[in-house]
């Protein structure tokens, strides 16, 4: 398994109001001196306290902003800006309430050049594949949210990206539909063998979901720590929150955390 992604030496600075003079500008350091890897078909989880730039990490890795200074490398090409090589799923479901649960997929089809003749097979597929077959006619608001999150996954899967990028898309769900899709989720990426990148605030789903769990600290966002999560075969595991594997990740990465917390960095 090779290298997908490299971020090197990265920093991303911006110009805010001063507080103490709202007619002046001052600098703000979202993310300093960041470099780590992410190998092709890894699925990395990242946490972190508010303040720490998960969410400016993710803009920049899709092309929506630019970095200050140092770069982002995929397949050893620097990012310039958005491309359909990579996917991005929102905590907001981003759908279009006209259209069909289909026709949000098969925009994502079209998007791709993908000739009109071969939409309704392949909308099939992505249906299929998030469990909403039945549900192809139906619009966003005769959806629920869970099921409105899997058409947006669906539809991001549509571009067929090298890379999903998911900025906490299960945070408004209820606890349940959040166990239930993040294990469809996985089932997904064995399936696909996407490269994912998840930002969550939950260290249950960071450990669960991740392969390695990138924690950041904030104020600039730095990585704290990278945690190699050893537990193979998680779908296997009916119980896996129970696994002395899990318990010690989780408990690793709460310590972590629970140091930020301490030294009144976790918001």
């Amino acid at each position: 398994m090779g290298e997908k992604i490299r971020i090197e030496r990265l920093t991303k600075t911006f110009e805010v109001r001063d507080p103490k003079n709202k007619r002046l500008t001052k600098q703000f350091t979202a993310i300093e001196n960041m470099d780590f890897r992410i190998d092709e078909g890894e699925f990395l989880t990242i946490v972190g306290p508010s303040g720490c730039g998960k969410s400016t990490l993710l803009d920049l890795l899709g092309g929506l902003s630019t970095a200050s200074t140092g770069r982002i490398l995929i397949d050893g090409r620097e990012i310039t800006g958005p491309g359909l090589d990579r996917g991005i799923v929102f905590q907001q479901y981003a759908l279009f309430p006209w259209k069909t649960a289909r026709g949000n997929i098969e925009f994502g089809l079209e998007a791709k050049g993908i000739p009109k003749s071969e939409w309704k097979e392949q909308a099939n597929y992505y249906l299929n594949l998030v469990g909403l077959n039945k549900f192809a006619e139906h619009y966003p608001h005769e959806l629920s949210g869970g099921m409105k999150q899997r058409i947006a996954i669906a539809r991001s899967l549509a571009f067929n990206p090298d890379v999903l990028l998911m900025d906490e898309p299960f945070a408004a769900l209820d606890a349940q539909t959040r166990e239930t899709l993040q294990t469809e989720l996985l089932r997904i990426w064995e399936k696909t063998k996407k490269t994912i990148i998840f930002i969550t605030h939950g260290i249950d789903e960071a450990v669960y979901l991740g392969q390695r769990v990138v924690v950041l600290s904030p104020n600039p966002g730095r990585v704290k720590k990278i945690i190699e999560i050893p537990l193979k075969n998680k779908l296997a595991d009916t119980d896996i929150k129970s696994n002395p594997q899990f318990i010690k990740a989780r408990h690793e990465v709460w310590s972590l955390l629970h140091e930020l917390e301490y030294q009144g960095a976790y918001i």
